[in-house]
């Protein structure tokens, strides 16, 4: 499990930067007029978001997650600094079970 722990918490922190990006690419679009930004941090942002779906669902899968547990993580990356957040809860929750 810890093979996926370890792709988690990476994608956890690229969908979060990512969004991070997108938020400030959305800024300068309806801002400040500039679309080139959010036509290259939007697509990336989506691949990362399905990349981080897939692995969340592998680690619930594999730590026996609830599926209200693993619907909450999964929609942590669809709103700024959130998916830092549940990365940390994940990461200490898992630890204490294999600390059991």
């Amino acid at each position: 499990m810890s093979g996926a722990l370890t792709r988690f918490r990476f994608m956890a922190y690229a969908v979060g930067v990512g969004l991070l990006l997108l938020v400030v690419a959305m800024i300068a679009k309806y801002a400040g007029g500039n679309e080139g930004m959010m036509q290259v941090v939007g697509p990336i942002h989506g691949f990362l978001y399905a990349v981080y779906l897939v692995l969340t669902v592998d680690l619930a899968l594999k730590a026996r997650w609830s599926i209200k547990g693993t619907a909450l993580v999964l929609l942590a990356g669809t709103i700024p600094f959130v998916s830092f957040y549940a990365e940390r809860k994940v990461v200490e929750s898992i630890r204490a079970e294999k600390s059991l």
